[in-house]
């Protein structure tokens, strides 16, 4: 592919995260403090800042959280030209819990009917998909209605068939889907046509009905996936690839966590700018831990997500 206009596209809601200020039930937070948040735009911004060129297509209302969503994602210097801004629609947001304990916090997400889940894939814009040379999906854009479930698939033919890469991570949200056995065969049916798959072990367990590392990348390796990376928490991630074989990275310690919410779009960042800079598969699965536990030491979802000075100064 000859001089594209981007490293990476993706398709996903953004919705304002109002943390609350001080740890404890929500409904007692009296200040709140405002975030982004989404999958999708979590791994946006975190390529963005490592300067890869990226493109994100969403759909947001007009109302004042679409207007701080969209600056935020354009002050990072994303190409936001396919962000349909539309009056008639309202943002989606979430409240999120503050937590000390290390445990994952409650988030209450009011996203029903909102603007992105509108989408469809008349959104799909084929010709400026295709201008990039690789495609981040995520089990979350898939499942939020079911029109973007079909505009989620779209995007996968139109990348498969054009022959780029495409990594894609199952991301699972339940209150999202109609029901568990719902979930797993639109989440597995996405990964066939993924390159990179990139499940936590937990869903792994759920969605292949393996109990190991092993087992689960093994299930999605026969299914078509060129590398599957296992994420396991605290004890780093294991990979199965057809050029680097199988293998562990171990964890990166960390002194404490302050939340795990983005720990694994942090992940994703990682094994995919790494990836696409020609590195080695166990190299992408070191950033990828270390991005990973950067995220999960900061309250916020994005706020761990490396510079590229903050990268190389790490020696990765």
């Amino acid at each position: 592919m000859s001089n594209p206009a981007f490293d990476v596209a993706l398709f996903g809601e953004a919705m304002l995260l109002l943390v609350a200020n001080e740890p404890g039930p929500l409904e007692n937070a009296t200040g709140f403090h405002k975030r982004t948040a989404g999958a999708e735009t979590n791994v946006a911004i975190g390529l963005a800042r490592l300067g890869l060129k990226v493109g994100w297509a969403s759909r947001l209302g007009t109302d004042s959280m679409g207007r701080a969503l969209l600056a935020a994602m354009q002050g990072e210097g994303i190409d936001c030209s396919h962000v349909v801004c539309d009056a008639t629609q309202r943002t989606g947001f979430q409240f999120k819990e503050r937590v000390t304990d290390g445990r994952d916090p409650q988030v209450e997400y009011h996203r029903k009917g909102s603007a992105a889940s509108q989408m469809g894939p008349a959104d799909v814009d084929e010709p400026w998909l295709r201008s990039a040379r690789h495609l981040h999906a995520t089990g979350v854009f898939a499942a939020i209605s079911d029109t973007s479930l079909q505009a989620a698939i779209r995007t996968l033919e139109v990348m498969r068939a054009a022959g780029r890469t495409i990594s894609f991570d199952p991301n699972l949200r339940p209150t999202l889907w109609s029901s568990p056995d719902t979930m797993r065969h639109w989440i597995n049916t996405l990964a066939t046509y993924a390159d990179w798959v990139l499940p936590g072990m937990e869903e792994g367990v759920f969605l292949t009905g393996e109990t190991t590392p092993e087992g689960v990348a093994r299930f999605y390796r026969e299914r078509g996936a060129k590398l599957v990376v296992v994420k396991l928490g605290p004890e780093g991630a294991y990979y199965d690839s057809d050029v680097a074989g199988t293998g562990r990275v171990p964890g990166v310690p960390v002194a404490q966590v302050v939340d795990t919410v983005g720990a694994g779009d942090g992940f994703a960042v990682g094994v995919i700018s790494a990836l696409l800079e020609g590195l080695p598969v166990p190299a992408a699965v070191r950033r990828g831990a270390w991005i990973g536990a950067r995220a999960v030491q900061v309250l916020g979802d994005t706020e761990g997500l490396p510079t590229r000075a903050q990268l190389q100064e790490a020696g990765l």
